[in-house]
């Protein structure tokens, strides 16, 4: 291959050993700034409906078990999908895996005009998840332009950043809403409604932007590279039976999972336990989600620092200690009874879950470069399943436990689950508890 300038220091394969958040360079930086946000639009498209519940919830009549089911279903349809991302990022490239799930999923949201029972809803809210597959895409585009030195750095700013969508809409939405029901003077009712067709409009014209300026590899579309590779069931099986892939798909079900499951009932849990307005309900679920800006791009950071330092070994202590102080918090949120006291709580808590998230996908590169698509869509899918079974166990609706012990219950699973971290072994980096093979330094040779 010949070498070709690049306006970003790059390693051999030319993908970026360095990071420019602020800039515009292409093909690098251009990549980052329209994968993140795309999938921003798509947490904003999905979280969008939280925040209205307490108005849809009375327009059509749904039950305390409607609600829980419904955010289930929003979950079970992303964990199909990031299934389905991984592979078709590995066909496709991630440019047009991407943009045609967003370009598919938006006009689901707009239908939302025209639902008046409760199967509706669920349906609305299950096909709309389909969208937050785009993360899979998100971390499978940066891994591809990012060399292993600054990928972890790179993934958690991509995806921290596209997170904040998921806060951004608890406060806008009902901004959105009031807007229309006292300004234009449309009727609750209508007013909802109309809301979605700024989440739904704003997906799409960012899908039409990653198919119009976007490039899949450092040296151009992927078609041409996938002429190398020809094996799809080989890199799915490859990929597949990975254990590794299994134990960070669990780890990242009680980050990712927990995080999702958060931004589901939090707006409903402070204007239900404490008596907080719609609109303060949404400010303080916003500040869940903001901080996002920081944190999951500190756990990059983080696992990028460590494993420079420590080698596999940091990365991996690294994810398993920020997610276990996560599980502590999440479990003293749950028990605190004050309103300031709980909004103290949660910010430290989003912090360190959101930032656990980082540290996941800090490993993520490092399993199987030749099956990245599957197993960032596998540990994708477990951030999706995890919020299922959170969302089923414990917030159902049909559940014994009130809100705030499913949230102390939640931080438990977070504890127990991190556990698993310490099977992780690769042969040529060693674990958290052993060095290199033999055999793997004869790799490293």
């Amino acid at each position: 291959m010949e070498s070709k300038k690049f306006f970003i220091a790059v390693d051999s394969d030319h993908r970026a050993t360095e990071f420019r958040p602020f800039s515009l360079s292409s093909p690098h930086m251009r990549a980052f700034h329209l994968a993140w946000l795309s999938l921003f639009s798509c947490f904003f498209s999905t979280f969008s409906i939280p925040p209205l519940l307490p108005i849809i919830r009375e327009d059509l009549h749904l039950s305390p078990s409607d609600v829980g089911t419904a955010g289930i279903a929003a979950f079970a349809g992303s964990i199909v999908s990031r299934l389905a991302m991984g592979p078709a990022c590995d066909v496709f490239g991630p440019r047009l895996a991407s943009a045609t799930l967003s370009l598919v999923t938006a006009p689901i949201l707009l239908s939302a005009a025209f639902i008046s029972s409760p199967l509706s809803f669920i349906l609305l809210r299950f096909f709309v998840g389909f969208s937050l597959a785009n993360f899979v895409a998100n971390q499978f585009w940066m891994s591809s332009m990012f060399s292993g030195c600054t990928v972890g750095l790179a993934n958690g700013v991509a995806a921290g950043w596209a997170n904040v969508g998921s806060g951004l809409t608890q406060l806008v939405m009902p901004i959105i809403f009031s807007i229309l029901n006292t300004h234009f003077n449309l009727s609750q009712s209508a007013s909802w409604r109309t809301a979605f067709v700024v989440p739904a409009v704003f997906q799409a014209i960012m899908a039409l932007l990653v198919l119009a300026y976007g490039q899949d590899l450092p040296d151009g579309k992927y078609k041409k590279y996938k002429k190398e590779q020809k094996d799809s069931f080989g890199l799915f099986f490859n990929g597949i039976t990975n254990y590794r892939g299994w134990v960070l798909g669990l780890t990242y079900g009680f980050c990712f999972g927990v995080e999702l499951t958060m931004d589901n009932i939090i707006a409903e849990y402070f204007y239900d336990r404490f008596g907080v307005n719609m609109e303060t309900a949404g400010v303080i679920a916003a500040s869940f989600g903001f901080a996002n800006w920081v944190s999951r791009p500190t756990g990059g950071v983080v696992s990028d620092k460590l494993g420079k330092r420590f080698g596999m070994k940091g990365r991996l202590w690294g994810l398993w200690v920020v997610q276990t102080v996560a599980g502590l918090l999440c479990l003293w949120l749950g028990r605190v009874n004050s309103l300031w006291g709980s909004i103290v709580v949660m910010c430290g808590f989003s912090f360190f879950v959101q930032a656990a998230s980082g540290l996941t996908f800090g490993v993520v590169p490092f399993v199987s470069k030749r099956s990245m698509g599957v197993i960032s869509g596998m540990t994708g899918s477990g951030g999706t399943v995890g919020a299922v079974v959170t969302q089923l166990l414990l917030f159902s609706g049909e559940t014994k436990f009130s809100t705030q012990t499913g949230i102390s219950l939640m931080g438990v699973m977070m504890i127990v689950s991190t556990l698993s971290v310490t099977t992780i072994y690769f042969p040529q980096w060693g674990g958290m508890f052993c060095g290199p093979s033999d055999h793997g330094y004869q790799l490293l040779a």
